[in-house]
C-alpha cells in the first residue's frame, strides 16, 4: 500500500527530458491531484487494496477501536485526550444507548456526530430504560418488541435519526444478551425482537447500518449462543467480550492475550460462522500485582496474535474503564497498560484506511 505511493511521489519528483514531455506532465499532474495523501490525524491515506468493504471490513488489518468514558468534558474531549496519549487517532468508538426516551436513548448525540466525522462508530442499542438515580435498569421487554409495541415510540424515531446521519454505523442489539435476566425474556424471543428491529429498519428504508450480533463469549453459555444467534441474513459481524480478569474475577490463573481470546474464536468459527468478520467488543485485561510489566506484555502481544491466530478479528475495541471491585481496574490509567497498548497501536496491522 504506501510502497506504491511512495513511488509515485517518487516518480512525480523526478525530471522529465523528454521532447514531448509537456502533456505527459500535465496528466502525471491532474493524477496526482486525485492520489490519496496522509490523514494529517496520522492515519494512511486510503488505498483500493486495502480500503474496507461495504460491512466495514478491512482486509488488511484490524480496526483499533475503544469505549472511552465521558468525562467532565464531554464524550469529545474524553476521546481526544485518549487520542493524545497514546500518540495516534482510534479508528472506532463505541458508545451506550439506552431504549429510553432520554438523552441516552438518542442515537447519535450530537458528540457522536461530530466524531462520526473521523471515526467509525459503534452504537450498543439495549432494550431497557437506565436509571438516572442508579437504580436498576426496566426491560422493555424482548415479546413486546417482537410483537411491535415499541415501533411508533422508540424503533422508528431512532430509525430516521440513523438513516438521516447517512454515514455507515455498526448498531449492536443488546450487547451480551446471554447473561441477560429472565424479565427480558426467552431465548427465541430475543431472537424475534432482534429480527424485528432489523425488519423495521429495512422497511424504513435504512440502509446505513451493520448489525453486529455481541455474546459475552463464556463458553458456559454455549447453549445459549446456539438458540439466541438470529441468522446469517441478520448479522453482519460477530462480536464477543473477554477479559483477562485475574484477581478481578479471584481467577488465580493469569492469561495471555491468546488464551483469554483463542477458545471463544475458536467455538465461534466451528459452530456460528466460519466467515463472519469479528469483533473484540470489549476486551481488556487487570493488573497482575506480582509482576506490572505482565500488562504490557499483554498487550504487545496483540498484532501477532491477531494477525497469526486469530485472522477473523476485524476490528478490536478496548474497554477503558474499571468495573467495581478490588482489583479491577481494566483502564489505561496505568503506566504498564497504556505503555504496552501504545506499542501495539503502532504496529500496520491496525493501520487502516478508515472510510
Amino acid at each position: 500500500m504506501t510502497g506504491s505511493r511512495h513511488r509515485l511521489r517518487r516518480a512525480a519528483g523526478a525530471r522529465w527530458a523528454l521532447p514531448a514531455a509537456g502533456l505527459g506532465l500535465a496528466l502525471l499532474l491532474g493524477l496526482l491531484l486525485y492520489l490519496p495523501l496522509p490523514d494529517p490525524g496520522g492515519r494512511p491515506a486510503p488505498a483500493s487494496s486495502c480500503a474496507a468493504d461495504s460491512l466495514l471490513v478491512p482486509p488488511c488489518g484490524a480496526w483499533w477501536g475503544a469505549y472511552v468514558p465521558t468525562g467532565p468534558d464531554g464524550l469529545t474531549a474524553s476521546v481526544a485526550a485518549l487520542e493524545q496519549r497514546i500518540g495516534r487517532p482510534l479508528d472506532l468508538v463505541y458508545t451506550y444507548h439506552d431504549m429510553g426516551s432520554g438523552t441516552d436513548g438518542q442515537l447519535l448525540d450530537p458528540a457522536e456526530q461530530q466524531l462520526g466525522r473521523t471515526h467509525l462508530l459503534m452504537l450498543s442499542w439495549e432494550s431497557d430504560v437506565w436509571s438516572d438515580n442508579g437504580g436498576p435498569s426496566v426491560p422493555l421487554g424482548w415479546a413486546k418488541i417482537a410483537a411491535g409495541d415499541y415501533d411508533t415510540s422508540v424503533i422508528d424515531p431512532q430509525a430516521e435519526r440513523v438513516k438521516a446521519y447517512g454515514r455507515t454505523v455498526l448498531i449492536s442489539l443488546d450487547q451480551e444478551m446471554d447473561s441477560r435476566t429472565p424479565a427480558d425474556g426467552t431465548p427465541a424471543q430475543f431472537v424475534a425482537s432482534y429480527r424485528h428491529i432489523v425488519d423495521r429498519f429495512r422497511q424504513l428504508g435504512v440502509t446505513n447500518v451493520r448489525w453486529v450480533w455481541t455474546i459475552t463469549g463464556y463458553l458456559e453459555h454455549a447453549a445459549l449462543f446456539t438458540e439466541m444467534y438470529p441468522g446469517d441474513a441478520y448479522v453482519d459481524w460477530i462480536a464477543y467480550d473477554q477479559y483477562n480478569y485475574y484477581g478481578c474475577r479471584h481467577d488465580p490463573h493469569w492469561l495471555s492475550f491468546a488464551q483469554t481470546e483463542l477458545p471463544t474464536y475458536t467455538w465461534l468459527r466451528t459452530h456460528i460462522s466460519a466467515t463472519k468478520p469479528l469483533m473484540l467488543a470489549e476486551y481488556s485485561t487487570a493488573v497482575r500485582g506480582s509482576d506490572p510489566a505482565a500488562q504490557q506484555q499483554w498487550y504487545q502481544q496483540l498484532p501477532q496474535v491477531l494477525e497469526q491466530q486469530l485472522p477473523g478479528i476485524k476490528a478490536v475495541v478496548q474497554w477503558d474503564s474499571t468495573v467495581p471491585g478490588p482489583d479491577c481496574d481494566l483502564s489505561l490509567d496505568n503506566g504498564p497498560a497504556l505503555s504496552g497498548f501504545t506499542e501495539a497501536g503502532r504496529s500496520p496491522y491496525f493501520h487502516q484506511p478508515v472510510p
